[in-house]
């Protein structure tokens, strides 16, 4: 089977970090089956469990786990262990029965995922919809803001922020240590506001986890005055409060992690990045250095980047549409055109060149380092490491350089017991660590003649 469109949703979605919690089942927008295999699930992994233990593992309401229990405990697959001594509904304990576990196992053959209850992939879609980067757009007043204390030319922030409210996939491109890693990541810094994660959605009676700590910073919210129990005071708490996501993936990255899979050993399906990075940012870094070819990987991205949506299967056959809501930066080291052809090239919008710095910027960068790392700067020996270094071996002047070398100094500095200072031996000490010269060998064959 295949669904080859997202759902459709009314003009008016509603926020559910606002919303209250849903009262009954038909409220959740979950089978009332699917939920009794979850709570028998909840109960096998845990064992007896209170009604409001049950409440805060699910993140359901009690009315609406009320409706869900009172069948079960009538079809013999739990029971209630024992009651309170307060006679409120939180007292009441659970067990599964006999007939309950065996529920439980032929669930978990299925699916083993026993966490908070997901919500419907509609509502989902929904959701993303109404949070879309999409409706973010960025004026260059945030940009400085964001990009403040960052030594980067004024020219390139512009590109940057032209690209960012295209909507586009944006490929920066430049040598190892420009700094085009760190300028995307900054990206991220632009997304502002916070977003609904659910903890799992549900499709074709499946669930996919989505909400993923690493990328899913959760926002504190204050604790509700009243009672968990007391609808009025509860949101839906299956939704988490987040920021914007951000993924960042690498060389790792494989064509298998761009599809939904199922953990055969786990029985849990695992979320592709992209699905994750819906709302925020996805950072393809070091394209090209994947296990899989550059057009491979570029090939799978042709129709979500044109159309916004991915098609995801689930272990069944079942395929489905997701949206596909990010912005997508890819950095490489290699040109465009090493990396795929001009049909995807077209696709990407904008193409950046990260370059080395002109040496006004280059002299700041390497102050900044100076003032971080508590190094005295000193005009003349920033001057000599141009004249006597990068000059002599035509080095472009990378971002990178004033703080792994400036690091080093700092490195010999704490070997020696001393404090780290700037001249003209530990620049050339540093250099030589760091390109591997070797234009000292009578040095070192010296030094080594006095370990003898």
């Amino acid at each position: 089977m295949l669904a080859t469109t997202l759902p459709t949703s009314s003009d008016t979605v509603v926020d559910p970090l606002r919303a209250p919690a849903p009262r009954t089942v038909e409220e959740t927008g979950l089978p009332q089956l699917f939920l009794v295999d979850l709570l028998c699930k909840i109960l096998a992994q845990h064992g007896q469990m209170q009604l409001s233990e049950l409440a805060a593992s699910t993140k359901l309401p009690v009315s609406v786990l009320d409706a869900v229990l009172a069948p079960m405990r009538t079809e013999k697959l739990c029971e209630v262990a024992r009651r309170g001594g307060s006679g409120t509904d939180a007292d009441l304990c659970f067990n599964l029965t006999e007939f309950g576990r065996l529920r439980a196992q032929d669930a978990a053959l299925r699916d083993a995922y026993a966490g908070p209850a997901p919500v419907a992939y509609a509502d989902y879609v929904a959701q993303v919809r109404r949070n879309s980067v999409a409706h973010k757009p960025l004026s260059r007043a945030h940009m400085q803001r964001v990009y403040e204390g960052v030594v980067v030319r004024p020219a390139l922030l512009d590109q940057l922020g032209a690209a960012f409210n295209s909507g586009r996939a944006i490929f920066m491109h430049g040598p190892a240590g420009s700094g085009k890693s760190y300028l995307a990541e900054r990206l991220h810094g632009l997304l502002e506001g916070e977003v609904p994660i659910p903890h799992a959605i549900l499709i074709d009676g499946a669930v996919v986890p989505i909400y993923d700590p690493v990328v899913h910073p959760a926002v504190a919210e204050e604790a509700p005055a009243g009672s968990q129990f007391d609808r009025r005071y509860t949101r839906d708490l299956r939704w988490v409060r987040c920021q914007r996501p951000a993924v960042l993936t690498g060389g790792e990255l494989t064509i298998e992690m761009l599809d939904l899979r199922f953990d055969h050993g786990a029985r849990l399906y695992q979320a592709p990045p992209h699905l994750k990075a819906n709302g925020g940012i996805l950072v393809i870094d070091d394209l090209g250095r994947q296990r899989c070819s550059p057009v491979e990987l570029m090939n799978r991205w042709i129709v979500p980047l044109d159309r916004h949506i991915d098609f995801l299967a689930l272990q069944n056959g079942y395929k489905f549409a997701v949206p596909f809501d990010m912005i997508v930066v890819f950095s490489s080291n290699l040109q465009p055109e090493e990396l795929a052809d001009g049909a995807f090239l077209r696709r990407l919008g904008y193409k950046i060149h990260v370059g080395p710095l002109p040496e006004a910027l280059y002299r700041t960068v390497f102050q900044q380092v100076c003032e971080r790392l508590g190094i005295a700067y000193d005009e003349a020996l920033f001057d000599y490491l141009l004249r006597a270094h990068h000059g002599p071996e035509d080095r472009p002047l990378m971002a990178c350089y004033p703080n792994d070398l400036l690091g080093q100094l700092c490195d010999l500095a704490r070997y020696e017991g001393r404090q780290a200072r700037l001249d003209q031996a530990g620049l050339d000490w540093a250099w030589q660590n760091y390109f591997g010269a070797s234009t000292d060998d009578a040095g070192d064959s010296a030094n080594l003649g006095e370990q003898k």
